[in-house]
């Protein structure tokens, strides 16, 4: 069996899509269609249902994706062993984080990540959504949920507080609430509700049942942005609000919680570049912890 044309399947089944597999690969579309046939044939089965819009696994196809996820891992432990403990890494390595995490705070640490291994290519995608691991839609992916199932390994980054905010000129103007009763005379800054990805994002009660935003936005930066301007109140991440100049906080005892986790697919957590992007995630996180609350 080629392994590069097992290596062409995992694309293939990691991105839905022949087209989108050749992209990844910097292959021809057609080149990678022809891969494809030569290995359904070498092994007498159909992999893939093949439609206008994607490849889905046949049942061989699932059960093949198991067996060439231990290959890859166990051919770059292979890889690893021949290069040396000492061997420069390199690669791309692709992370998937929530906007608040990804961009306040992960965006300006990555450079010594860079700077520790200047042969990574390295790609954060700090977008609110949910990250397909399996899919490998990226190599690491932060969640605020540890994951329930699926072939993944998780490891807890650290717990984080949301607190509620305002600006300075906002108070001035309206006053400062002395209550959570306080707030329904306030204009409240808010997400939008039915965009939330995790039902974990969804804590507006856990402060009031009350809770009317009269301002959505659908990214925490952008909640920040627009409290920081005078639109009003809103529940922000203490590690980006608490450091923002004019923002002050309110109603301190009106605090929620949540996790962070780096979630990473079991037959990736044996590559050197993944594993040491990790790595420095969490310890990253672990000498900054005090900044989450």
């Amino acid at each position: 069996m080629n392994w590069d044309d097992v290596r062409i399947f995992l694309a293939v089944a990691r991105a839905g899509q022949i087209l989108a597999a050749s992209r990844r690969l910097g292959l021809n579309h057609a080149t990678v269609g022809r891969r494809l046939d030569a290995l359904e044939a070498a092994m007498g089965v159909a992999l893939f249902t093949r439609r206008p819009s994607g490849c889905e696994p046949t049942r061989e196809g699932a059960a093949f994706l198991a067996g060439a996820e231990r290959m890859e891992a166990e051919m770059a432990d292979a890889l690893s062993l021949a290069a040396g403990a000492d061997a420069a890494l390199t690669g791309t390595v692709r992370i998937g984080a929530p906007d608040g995490f990804g961009t306040a705070f992960l965006a300006p640490r990555l450079k010594g990540l860079a700077e520790r291994h200047p042969g990574l290519r390295l790609q954060l995608v700090p977008v609110p959504r949910a990250f397909s691991i399996s899919r490998r839609e990226a190599d690491i992916a932060i969640t605020v949920e540890r994951p329930a199932e699926g072939r993944l390994v998780a490891r807890r980054l650290v717990a984080y507080a949301l607190g509620l905010y305002a600006s300075r000129d906002y108070l001035a103007a309206h006053g400062t609430p002395r209550s959570v009763g306080d707030l329904a005379r306030h204009r409240l800054v808010g997400a939008v509700e039915d965009l939330h990805y995790s039902a974990s994002l969804q804590y507006t009660a856990e402060i009031t049942p009350d809770w009317q935003s009269r301002f959505e936005i659908a990214s925490a930066l952008g909640q920040t942005e627009a409290v920081a301007a005078g639109a009003g109140i809103g529940i922000l991440h203490v590690f980006i609000a608490a450091h923002r100049p004019g923002l002050v906080r309110v109603l301190p005892g009106a605090e929620i919680r949540r996790e962070y986790w780096l979630v990473i697919h079991e037959s990736a957590r044996a590559l050197a570049p993944i594993r040491a992007a990790a790595d420095f995630i969490a310890e990253t996180v672990e000498r900054e912890r005090a900044l989450f609350g």
